[in-house]
């Protein structure tokens, strides 16, 4: 059965919702929600132009979904993003390629001349992007652990000289010191498209007014009252918490401070019932994924980054 293609309905809240179920079957690691699928589509960098495609079968039923744009604030033209995700049981109908098709032709019309997907490295997925002349390039791994069921290592006490521990709501009125943290950590996050800096405007609309950014589990870790190291927080209100980004400035690395910094996060998250903690990582972030790893995660998926020209 051939599904049918159509542009994400901003006006349909019913659309918000089937999307967010397809992720969460495709890729339960990810913190999504029906608001955040919503607030994504409205909040989308105009630069961007981004697209939610929805596929459905005759019924009406969503049977899969993409999201095409481009590569914000990339500083060489030309390049696009794809995502494809069809849930398990609507696979082998058509549903991935009609969407990678449509993805495809709205990039064209953008200009696009590099498009870049994430892909599951299942045994599947690679070889059907393969088949649509993708290549791979690298890899990068979901961790993930339980909260509720097993230990977390304490924070030491006391902490190393002039090592404070904050919550990130405690600087709600003025995130520019975090702000120059992430821009200076995102930067040498392993990635194939160079991105120029982006406006703190920008950044604070972007990423800490999104509705899953939580800013009173999100945790930062100062040296001497300087912001050194940080860890987002990214929730569903339910069970699951997904670490966002965490960061050291390069003058205080190699002392710990984003383990600090992640695991007070964690314990604040426990704290307050979330059961499920997950993060992601570039295969060569050997640095983070160790830090991870003290911290109790474990592979739990993998994922290809492959790329095409068109």
């Amino acid at each position: 059965m051939t599904s049918r293609i159509r542009t994400f309905s901003a006006d349909d809240p019913g659309d918000a919702r089937s999307v967010a179920a397809v992720r969460r079957a495709t890729i339960p690691y990810l913190v999504c929600t029906a608001e955040t699928v919503a607030w994504e589509v409205a909040q989308a960098p105009a630069g961007q132009r981004r697209r939610l495609l929805v596929a459905e079968d005759a019924d009406g039923t969503v049977t899969g979904c993409a999201e095409a744009g481009l590569v914000a604030g990339s500083v060489e033209p030309g390049q696009g993003f794809l995502h494809t995700a069809v849930p398990p049981g609507h696979r082998g109908r058509g549903t991935g390629s009609a969407l990678v098709a449509a993805g495809e032709a709205y990039l064209a019309e953008l200009a696009v001349r590099r498009v870049y997907s994430w892909v599951a490295a299942d045994g599947h997925a690679a070889g059907f992007a393969e088949r649509r002349g993708y290549a791979r390039s690298r890899q990068a791994h979901f961790l993930g652990r339980v909260l509720d069921r097993a230990a977390l290592p304490e924070l030491p006490d006391p902490l190393p000289p002039g090592v404070t521990l904050h919550r990130v709501a405690e600087f709600a009125d003025d995130l520019r010191p975090l702000y120059e943290a992430d821009i200076e950590c995102a930067a040498d996050e392993p990635g194939d498209v160079p991105v120029g800096r982006a406006p703190y405007a920008q950044w604070l609309r972007h990423n800490w007014q999104r509705p899953d950014w939580n800013a009173e589990l999100s945790s930062v870790a100062l040296v001497d009252g300087r912001i050194a190291a940080y860890s987002v927080a990214q929730t569903d209100g339910v069970d699951r918490y997904w670490s966002g980004m965490t960061g050291t400035r390069r003058a205080f690395r190699g002392r710990g401070l984003a383990r600090l910094a992640k695991l007070a996060a964690l314990r604040r998250a426990r704290a307050v019932g979330y059961r499920h903690a997950y993060t992601g990582n570039d295969a060569t972030n050997e640095p983070m994924l160790a830090v991870n790893r003290r911290l109790g995660y474990a592979e739990v998926a993998t994922e290809w980054r492959c790329v095409k020209r068109i």
